[in-house]
């Protein structure tokens, strides 16, 4: 893809406040027309590198482009970028209609066409019918809608969204994930996401970036992030997931045999970046793991141990089991159909399965930046 086809690139952008480092040499592509989301913890600089792109904050070094070009020197206002705050930021004493009308008006668009843009981003949000209502008479889900189509009415090239979903209900913020998403791709206008919430950033996004400490670790679609993690840090901070520690005693076709506590298991991991004794560290997903009665030839791995806590979540079954057999480790585990399956007591004793290639190894080292 050459650089005119990209809506947004970010080269080698650090951020440093003082001593303190946000952004560490970030690295993006963007195509037009595609939604990233930037996830990690709080203070992993995320927000700082939104505030880069909106403008808002000057990077320390490197360089931002957006259509190819060079925007440094561009100040915020003079970008063709919306955006939807956290904080939704709608004009109290204004109505739905006029808070999308406004930044019609500040970009002196021919008044004779605002009428109809306005109700062009109303109806496509859904709220047509409440164009007269003020914000306090909207229900949290409706004012985020009205804040979407304020920020889409100039038809900017860029959309930039800055958790604007942590303020809503789980229910609420799960079918506004997807309304974003109809809404995006209906549109095909570029979107970049800040976010926290995990299950936001695998729903809604084409591309995704997962920050930690100033550094982004991992660059690539959900999917692939999800199911081939690049280190430890993305491993646990994606799903639920258990870590353990151990020690590599083979290499052979591509898989490792890893000694942990009393037993040798199969795991997946780079052959080059392992020795025969290396200490290294395993993950693995709840959801990846069975409860099986016996010994199952299915699965590369199993375990014996005791329930510990069991949890009941209405779609699922949680257990966190403890495993003798690797040194006492506790592990979650996710039965979708205890029904099925059987419910097991605290107490109980029960066997587990799973196979090497959602058995992640990584070295115990410093992060890596990929």
């Amino acid at each position: 893809m050459s650089t005119a086809d990209n809506m947004v690139e970010i080269r080698q952008v650090s951020r440093a406040f003082d001593k303190t480092v946000a952004v560490n040499r970030a690295n993006l592509t963007l195509a037009q027309g595609d939604f990233l989301t930037i996830v990690g913890p709080s203070g992993c600089g995320k927000t700082t590198l939104l505030r880069m792109i909106a403008g808002f904050d000057e990077p320390t070094e490197g360089h931002i482009l957006i259509k190819g070009q060079n925007v440094e020197s561009v100040p915020a206002y003079q970008r063709s970028i919306g955006m939807v705050f956290q904080k939704l930021a709608l004009f109290p004493h204004m109505s739905a209609a006029d808070n999308v009308a406004f930044p019609l008006r500040m970009r002196r668009f021919n008044p004779a066409l605002i009428p109809e843009l306005v109700e062009k981003y109303l109806d496509l949000v859904k709220l047509g019918h409440l164009a007269n209502r003020r914000p306090h008479q909207l229900s949290g889900g409706q004012q985020q809608r009205v804040a979407i189509a304020r920020a889409l009415s100039f038809n900017p090239d860029l959309l930039l969204l800055d958790e604007p979903l942590s303020a809503l209900d789980k229910k609420l913020r799960e079918e506004m994930q997807l309304e974003f998403r109809r809404i995006q791709q209906e549109l095909g206008v570029t979107t970049i996401n800040v976010t926290h919430d995990q299950r936001e950033a695998l729903v809604m996004s084409d591309h995704m970036i997962v920050m930690d400490e100033g550094v982004i670790q991992q660059s690539n679609t959900p999917r692939e992030i999800y199911s081939r993690p690049g280190n430890r840090f993305v491993a646990g901070f994606l799903g639920v997931t258990s870590m353990f520690k151990g020690s590599v005693v083979a290499i052979e076709n591509g898989a490792l045999s890893v000694e942990l506590g009393t037993v040798t298991l199969l795991a997946r991991g780079n052959e080059q970046l392992f020795s025969v004794g290396d200490v290294i560290d395993c993950a693995l997903r709840a959801e990846q793991i069975a409860l099986i009665d016996t010994e199952d030839s299915r699965y590369d791995n199993s375990v014996s141990g005791l329930v510990r806590q069991r949890i009941y979540e209405g779609d699922r079954m949680v257990y966190e089991v403890q495993v003798e057999d690797t040194g006492g480790s506790s592990v979650y585990v996710f039965d979708h159909d205890p029904g099925k399956n059987g419910e097991h007591d605290v107490g109980a004793s029960v066997r587990l399965g799973w196979n090497a290639e959602v058995f992640y190894a990584f070295p115990v080292v410093e992060k890596r930046v990929l």
